[in-house]
């Protein structure tokens, strides 16, 4: 569906009015049929809008994803913990259809940004670092295939909810301590989680600290000339050191104000320093190309965050939830490059300030309806700058310093309904719409963007086993991914191997520019799925997904003529709205306990969890000449392996994980590919339990690590970039004080 424009101020009331008329005329006959005895509505089974409490024993992972109304994977405490990760990157890349690159999930092999990340249901402020969050502060983490119309719709590939955990409801006093090794020398890390209640509050109070050490080798190579202009192939080696450290905290307090009325205040502070220093050696003197020189970089990032909901069951069928937050994310860099002849200097900052209000009212309507209305607005702005120096003198003098803004105002409104059809039926409908409006200002930037979508959802589940051990889900569904706020209003930046501007640059070094024009890609998605639930806690899962998506994104490098900026042509990258595309695949998941899948091979007392999961993936972009056109970044296929075994005779539980992903050809434009190598990760660890109060666990992540490869080629150029990271080791005491 194309962004509605000329009649989208209208679409909001008109949302609204429905689901206000819906509440209002069906309310009232609802409260009649349960006072008159013998009603209709007296006799049937009813159902009510639950307190927000939880009754008799937890529900396990499998029953929260058997019981959902839409596609979901959850995983709770026991996957979060079971290899002591220190971040919770390292837990999303273990799951099944995920793999992270940069420290940022995705999913479906599609890059990070058509994968929503959420906090609590809420999305994540910018500058929001997964890999520096302890999962100790985690309470699940829900994977989402599919929007639903209370979260945003930018969720192309699906979305991944990171819910932090709850206050306590007795006294809790956890220690977590730890030390991780890479290189040189082991470094710490620890988690103190407090918690009490007073009556009806309940306050919890994590505080997380850790450091971090890595370093990574590679080589470099393109073909170029040496000395005396002969051709040869210019090469380099180097390693790539970083370390910081850092802390965050996730607070919250809860008030329960009666059976039927809380309120509760969530907070996270995040705090870091980083340092990466890269140095590199050439194989010979080359006279071109211009290769990567010595650099130290080092920063800060910081994130603090605030969020107070309030929540009202006014009746047996009606309630509301009223939220409002407010978030300050701030960066700093200082980068120097080491260039015999033009050293490079470059400082400066960032700060993302923004505020949101959100609320919804939820209506059991008959006995098989629950309508839900509600709204979601976000106020943002972002400032930055930045300062370069070449040999001490400013670089672009024009833009070099000067302050950069941005304002972003986000309005969604959206309506949804909930049905339970049959004991065997259910379904979901929704609809949302959703407008940004971006605008900036600055020395050579005056932009204004505005884009506004309409997603209709539809999911649909069918129980062929009334129990629930064996459905069927389908789902319809719009979605979009908006353009990043660096892809619109990002000013020239020149290439950091060709920094002064009265010089050319190459084609596969080129400077970077963001483009206002952009709009946003929309997506029309189908889901089915099968999913059969063992009686031991396992399950079966085969689902096929497609996507169809318009104004795809890429960033496309042409030669720019000179300009009052830039008085010599150069090749400049900058995002376009390159073609369509379509993607398709399908996910195969199977796990449970090793007697249960396999009983001619073990015994059912056998302590043993088996795991699996494998993806196919196809897409096509429609104005690239194939093959390998695919999506960027999206593999052909990935596949896992895991499993956990607890020892009879000792207090040991053991386990690994093994992932892999192919080598595969993306066929960008018709003159320019990459080549990515395939990419392996075997994770094993151990725990010895002491006590129900203390255990020991021993860890060793990215065993056996792979070399990693990119070629990419252009012409009769090419870069070819390879890397090679170290096993992680590390050992976690954990103590319930």
């Amino acid at each position: 569906m194309r962004p509605v424009a000329a009649h989208a101020f209208c679409t909001p009331a008109l949302l609204a009015a429905l689901g206000v008329l819906v509440l209002a005329t069906t309310a009232a006959p609802r409260v009649q049929a349960q006072e008159i005895p013998g009603a209709p509505g007296a006799e049937a089974p009813s159902r009510r809008l639950d307190r927000v409490e939880i009754a008799g024993r937890p529900q396990s992972d499998t029953d929260l994803r058997r019981r959902a109304a839409v596609a979901k994977q959850i995983y709770g405490r026991d996957e979060l913990d079971k290899f002591g990760d220190t971040n919770v990157a390292d837990v999303l890349k273990r799951l099944p259809g995920v793999s992270v690159a940069d420290g940022s999930p995705r999913m479906r092999g599609l890059g990070s940004g058509y994968t929503l990340i959420l906090i609590n249901g809420d999305p994540a402020p910018p500058g929001f670092k997964l890999d520096q969050l302890d999962p100790s502060q985690v309470e699940r983490i829900e994977v989402t295939k599919g929007p639903t119309a209370d979260q945003s719709a930018q969720a192309v590939a699906g979305a991944i909810n990171i819910i932090l955990k709850e206050a306590p409801r007795v006294s809790q006093r956890d220690l977590r301590v730890g030390m991780n090794y890479n290189i040189e020398h082991p470094v710490p890390n620890a988690t103190f989680t407090f918690g009490e209640k007073v009556g009806p509050v309940s306050l919890s109070l994590p505080l997380s600290g850790f450091q971090w050490l890595a370093r990574s080798t590679l080589d470099a190579s393109r073909p170029g000339t040496d000395a005396n202009d002969q051709p040869v192939v210019a090469s380099q080696h180097g390693y790539q050191y970083n370390h910081g450290h850092g802390f965050n905290s996730a607070p919250r307090v809860n008030w329960r104000i009666s059976d039927d009325q809380s309120l509760s205040l969530q907070g996270f502070a995040q705090k870091g320093w980083w340092t990466t220093d890269i140095r590199t050696t050439p194989d010979a003197v080359y006279k071109t190309p211009r290769l990567d020189q010595n650099s130290d970089n080092d920063g800060t990032w910081q994130m603090l965050r605030g969020n107070l909901q309030w929540n009202n069951r006014f009746s047996e069928t009606q309630k509301m939830e009223l939220k409002a937050g407010i978030q300050d994310a701030r960066a700093t860099f200082n980068n120097h490059t080491e260039d015999p002849l033009l050293p490079i200097d470059a400082m400066g900052g960032s700060q993302d300030r923004s505020y949101t209000q959100a609320g919804k009212l939820s209506q059991l309507v008959g006995d098989d309806h629950t309508v839900t209305v509600g709204w979601d607005l976000e106020w943002r702005r972002r400032t930055e700058s930045r300062t370069t120096l070449v040999n001490g003198q400013p670089q672009l003098a024009v833009l070099n310093g000067e302050a950069f803004n941005a304002r972003i105002q986000r309005q969604a409104f959206f309506i949804q309904d909930d049905w339970e059809i049959s004991p065997q039926w259910s379904t979901y409908l929704g609809l949302r719409q959703e407008r940004i409006v971006s605008t900036s200002q600055g020395v050579g930037v005056q932009a204004r963007n505005v884009s506004s979508v309409l997603t209709p959802l539809w999911h649909l589940n069918y129980k062929i086993d009334p129990k629930g051990k064996d459905m069927i889900r389908g789902s319809l569904t719009r979605s979009y991914k908006a353009p990043e706020l660096t892809q619109l209003m990002g000013r020239y930046t020149l290439n950091s191997k060709y920094q002064v501007e009265t010089g050319t640059n190459d084609e596969l070094s080129p400077d970077r520019v963001g483009n206002p024009a952009l709009k946003p890609e929309l997506a029309t998605g189908l889901d089915v799925a099968y999913e059969h639930y063992l009686s031991g806690g396992g399950l079966f899962s085969l689902g096929f997904f497609h996507r169809h998506i318009s104004n795809l994104i890429r960033n496309v490098t042409t030669l720019d003529p000179a300009t009052a900026l830039v008085p010599v042509p150069r090749y400049v990258l900058r995002p376009t709205n390159f073609s369509s595309a379509q993607t398709s695949g399908v996910e195969l998941e199977l796990k449970g306990r090793a007697g249960e899948l396999l009983p001619a091979v073990f015994s059912p007392k056998t302590a043993l969890n088996l795991r699996s999961a494998l993806s196919l993936y196809r897409s096509k972009v429609k104005a690239v000449n194939g093959p390998d056109n695919r999506l960027d970044q999206q593999q052909p296929w990935m596949g896992s392996l895991g499993f956990d075994y607890r020892l009879s005779s000792l207090p040991l539980l053991t386990g690994a994980s093994l992932s892999f992903t192919p080598g595969y050809v993306t066929r960008q434009t018709d003159r320019q590919t990459l080549e990515s190598s395939r990419a392996r990760q075997l994770d094993v660890f151990a725990q010895w339990t002491f006590s129900p109060r203390t255990s020991l666990r021993v860890s060793a992540n990215n065993l056996a690590p792979l070399r990693t490869q990119a070629l990419t080629t252009i012409g009769s150029d090419y870069a070819d970039v390879e890397r090679r990271t170290r096993t992680a080791l590390g050992v976690t005491l954990d103590m319930k004080l």
